[in-house]
């Protein structure tokens, strides 16, 4: 029952036709809409983060089931895995952001004469950025290795030392990210608008992060199922992923209200100056971004039913990774582009092109391993999950 995953000759080229498509449309792009740097930067900036998100909620979901004795999700977790393997790509894509720096980040400018910005330069500088980044991607991408390698080893033996050291690399791994997803969010995306702070932006990105990576589990699922893969997934397991889904579009909706609340409430020039532009400007984006993110996974997930079948659930799935891509572009763009900004031939080709690479590079590493993580204590528990 190894069920392994081939990563097949027609998907290799269905991706290479994607990403080959996706390189014709940026340079069709230059041509056409001849962007500057500001907007090629931006759109390098949101997609690789869009991905790593996904990337490093491969390791969130592992750590946060194995302290948690969570047994249900054992027979799954390789996609998770899968996912993670990810995060080496994107931390060479992120340093590449260093030719990148002024067209985003306003604070790397030199003789700015702001008082605010210099404030705070001890710790947006451009050195401590990239030590920063440095330490986040290093300590990520090593524990989610050791994770996968531990994973692995638990394949050959019946020893429950395996099982004992997972939980204490899981338990590394979560206290790492807790302070570092909060650090990072400051770091990335916070610091666009660096005149502007919040104390709930972690928080929302988080929750971004989680409610992406769990849509993109539901499509893994549903597409190893089509190719006969993945027998052992039954209607319990896509029942939890559903309420997952559900209950954290609502969560995230939450933090979005309570951001907002808070800023509309005080009305300080310095904090409405960051939702101002973002409604004023972008008003028909900002609210798509909330149907999508929140009314259509709340009223297409209501019903038990709906959170059980997997054709519907991968609907609501992508509906909410478009909702969450577009929600990180309306993040960065108003503190880069402004209010010129616009989606067009440009970064479509970017979402193309990062989308193959990153499908690429997780199939790649599913199809090395058995689909089926074996000798886990709680595989058993699995198979005969019920809710």
């Amino acid at each position: 029952m190894d069920n392994n995953y081939t990563f097949s000759r027609k998907t290799k080229i269905t991706l290479l036709t994607v990403g080959g498509g996706g390189l014709f449309l940026l340079l069709l792009g230059y041509f056409i809409e001849a962007p500057n740097g500001q907007r090629f930067w931006t759109n390098f900036l949101i997609n690789n983060l869009f991905f790593l998100f996904i990337a490093l909620f491969g390791g969130v979901f592992q750590a946060l089931h194995k302290i948690a004795y969570s047994g249900w999700h054992t027979a799954l977790q390789r996609i998770p895995e899968a996912l993670a393997s990810f995060l080496p790509i994107s931390a060479i894509l992120m340093f590449l952001l260093y030719f990148g720096m002024h067209d985003i980040y306003h604070w790397s400018h030199e003789g700015l004469n702001d008082p605010i910005l210099e404030a705070k330069s001890a710790y947006l500088n451009i050195p401590f950025f990239f030590i920063r980044m440095a330490i986040y991607f290093g300590i990520w991408i090593w524990l989610t290795r050791l994770l996968r390698n531990n994973s692995l080893q638990q394949d050959l033996s019946t020893d429950i030392k395996y099982y004992k050291k997972g939980k204490v690399l899981a338990a590394l791994f979560m206290v790492f990210f807790a302070i570092s997803s909060s650090t990072m969010s400051w770091d990335w995306l916070m610091s666009i608008d660096a005149h502007w702070y919040s104390t709930l932006y972690g928080w929302f990105i988080f929750i971004g992060l989680f409610v992406s990576g769990i849509a993109t589990i539901i499509l893994f699922i549903s597409f190893l199922k089509s190719k006969g893969n993945l027998e052992f997934i039954n209607k319990e397991h896509i029942h939890d992923m559903g309420k997952y889904l559900f209950a954290f579009s609502i969560f995230w909706m939450y933090l979005w209200f309570s951001q907002y609340l808070l800023i509309w409430y005080s009305h300080i020039p310095e904090e409405t100056a960051y939702f101002a532009p973002r409604l004023n400007d972008h008003t028909i984006l900002f609210f798509t971004i909330l149907v999508l993110n929140f009314v259509v996974p709340f009223l297409g997930l209501m019903t038990r039913d709906s959170k059980r079948n997997l054709k519907w659930l991968s609907v609501m799935a992508v509906v909410v990774l478009i909702g969450q891509w577009l929600n990180l572009y309306l993040l960065v763009i108003p503190g880069t582009i402004g209010k010129t900004a616009q989606i067009g031939i440009t970064e479509i080709g970017f979402i193309c092109v990062f989308l193959a690479g990153f499908l690429f590079v997780v199939f790649k590493s599913m199809a090395k391993v058995p689909l089926l993580s074996k000798n886990d204590p709680l595989l058993e528990e699995s198979f005969h999950y019920e809710t």
